[in-house]
């Protein structure tokens, strides 16, 4: 027995005294980081027992972290302590478990498990502080610069009193494009939330315009990733035409010109009151969610079916800081993600339409030098096999992770630039090079297994059986369909291609010397 604050205390002699060194507090964590990228950074040193939120009134998140082992938790000190994770550095100690003790419930998280339990609920971010579960898209908004003292208020007051009230995470991000006309703020909240902190921000900027007599219109601008915006617009406009219906506002987007392959984000604007922007708002964003979620489904799908991909950290879909993931930089300053188990070097021909040759390529070469660090792949656009050409192939060499991220960003391109309408599916056609004695593993008896490949991926798989082998000795399969499709597709053909290889290896290694085919 011990006595802490003047009060007797019993402590349980089966509690190991290495207990409490096996506990880290990681502060200054970016608010709107992800659960998952969170997770895949703190794995990487040890296995994570619990891993909680603690609720403080800091503009950053802070969060309790338990390893199984001391060692784990050295580790993870010594490498994560002073880390830039997204321009964040991040700070970690020791947490004594009496420390721990002391956090009162209310500091706890609610409704989340730690992150490396089985089962572990991962939705939401480290930062949110909505005592419901806040949606992991945020709602983000341009407001005029010479507004932004007015919304956070005296000290900070005035965006205090709203996250408060509204139960959300709202970062005004006033340090960021100096100069620049218009800041954005991201709000993080449960839809209610959400709604209720924009419509704040509405008033104050209407009342903040009257007091120095702003006589221009006040629109409200939300931003949103270009994945999002077709379905928002809806087949000939018509989802976009019913909110301008029902909320009787009038709504434009941002053209596709103004986007880059970094900066994915159009600007959806509302003009009218603050009452009826408020309510296009819920529509909007209700329509951008239920695109959002959709995608999700379909990602953790592809998850499944591409073992070892962390999907988030691919830069395919908008992360909830509405940050465009890095181009350059040293690896230290990323988070280390997991990566494929295969690692073996992978060569894809792709098929892009010939005009969007440019738009892939970029001003002096910039965009496709971009693409090429971004994914840690080569990428090369082949000549133009005629002058009227209709498609040209681009040729990707990487592991598995960079062709995914490649081919991710060159369909997303494609679809940027209007190449295809904005009612279809990007779908283009891949080629690989395999073994002739391969293919029929491939396409497996009678067609069983090229039939089961096109089923299992939606992709159309044709393995022609009338190809002369080129001087490798191998024949090209061809592969057609949208991103996951054809992913999914690339990544079971390299299975079987791998499994060919381990029997030829075996074989060889059991007649004697070995005298592969393989090349």
């Amino acid at each position: 027995k011990t006595e802490l604050h003047g009060k007797p205390i019993e402590v349980e002699h089966s509690v190991p005294k290495r207990q409490r060194i096996r506990r880290l507090q990681i502060r200054n964590i970016p608010p709107h980081l992800q659960w998952e990228v969170l997770d895949s950074l703190l794995v990487q040193y040890g296995v994570v027992e619990t891993c909680e939120q603690v609720n403080t009134d800091s503009e950053t998140a802070v969060v309790n972290v338990t390893y199984s082992s001391k060692d784990q938790a050295r580790q993870a000190l010594d490498k994560l302590n002073g880390f830039q994770l997204e321009n964040f550095t991040l700070k970690v100690a020791y947490i004594p478990d009496e420390v721990a003790a002391q956090q009162t419930p209310s500091q706890q998280p609610r409704g989340r498990r730690g992150l490396g339990q089985r089962g572990s609920s991962r939705q939401g971010s480290p930062g949110s502080v909505s005592k419901q579960k806040p949606c992991d898209l945020p709602l983000r908004l341009l407001v005029p610069t010479q507004f932004v003292g007015a919304i956070i208020g005296k000290e900070g007051a005035t965006i205090r009193n709203i996250t408060k009230q509204t139960q959300s995470k709202i970062d005004v991000h006033r340090k960021e494009n100096a100069g620049a006309a218009e800041k954005s703020i991201t709000i993080l909240s449960t839809p209610e939330g959400t709604s209720a902190a924009c419509k704040s921000i509405l008033e104050i900027m209407h009342k903040e315009a009257q007091d120095i007599k702003f006589t221009e219109e006040i629109p409200l601008k939300i931003l949103a990733h270009n994945n999002f915006v077709g379905r928002l617009i809806g087949k000939e406009g018509r989802n976009l035409k019913k909110i301008e219906q029902d909320t009787d506002t009038k709504i434009t987007i941002s053209p596709l010109q103004e986007l880059t392959l970094y900066n994915p984000e159009r600007t959806i604007t509302v003009k009218g009151s603050v009452e009826t922007c408020a309510k296009a708002e819920e529509e909007i964003m209700k329509k951008i969610r239920e695109s959002y979620e959709n995608d999700i489904a379909s990602m953790n799908l592809q998850a499944h079916l591409i073992p070892g991909l962390n999907l988030n950290a691919l830069g395919l879909f908008p992360p909830t800081s509405g940050m465009p993931p890095p181009t350059s930089g040293p690896p230290s300053a990323m988070p280390p993600y997991p990566q494929f188990e295969q690692s073996e070097t992978e060569t894809v021909h792709l098929f892009i339409p010939a005009l969007s040759v440019g738009a892939i390529i970029g001003k002096q070469g910039q965009h496709i030098k971009q693409l090429s660090r971004f994914a840690g792949a080569s990428i090369k656009i082949a000549p133009a096999e005629a002058p009227d050409a209709k498609v040209r192939m681009v040729i990707i060499t990487g592991p598995p992770e960079a062709q995914f991220k490649a081919q991710g960003r060159i369909y997303g391109k494609i679809k940027e630039e209007n190449f295809v309408s904005p009612k279809e599916e990007v779908k283009l056609e891949a080629h690989i090079r395999v073994p002739s004695f391969a293919a029929g593993r491939v396409i497996g008896k009678g067609g069983k297994t090229v039939n089961e490949l096109q089923n299992l991926s939606s992709a159309e798989v044709v393995v022609p059986r009338d190809q002369t082998p080129d001087e490798n000795d191998q024949v090209v399969v061809k592969i057609t369909g949208h991103f996951y499709a054809c992913q999914v597709a690339q990544r079971k053909i390299q299975e079987i291609l791998t499994q060919v290889k381990q029997h030829q290896q075996q074989k060889a290694l059991q007649s004697g010397p070995p005298q592969s085919r393989w090349k």
